[in-house]
């Protein structure tokens, strides 16, 4: 089954924990990496902002990420949450193999 990585940050390592902790409790993502703090840039309400992140790496099914993007947006404590998707065409088969066997 192929997979597909989603890429999210949030504003503190709590954050990042229990929605990491919660999507893999759930089935809904194999493995969820936690790398942070990261810097981010970006404008938000006509200002530039600098803020710390902890950015999640949410491995999952393609076939789920309509329920894990649903489920972000649902939990994600940003107004307008990052939330970017990619196809994983190509990986160790073994890894593959289990990853697609621990989602739902």
């Amino acid at each position: 089954m192929p997979l597909a990585m989603i890429v999210t940050t949030v504003e503190s390592p709590d954050q990042a924990e229990d929605l990491g902790r919660d999507l893999v409790e759930q089935r809904l993502a194999a493995c969820v990496q936690v790398t942070g703090p990261i810097r981010s840039f970006y404008r938000w309400k006509g200002q530039v902002c600098d803020s710390a992140e902890w950015r999640l790496a949410i491995k999952t099914t393609v076939a789920a990420v309509p329920r894990v993007v649903a489920h972000l947006q649902e939990r994600h404590p940003y107004e307008v949450p990052e939330i970017l998707i990619e196809t994983l065409e190509v990986g160790a088969p073994a890894y593959l193999q289990w990853a697609s066997e621990q989602v739902d």
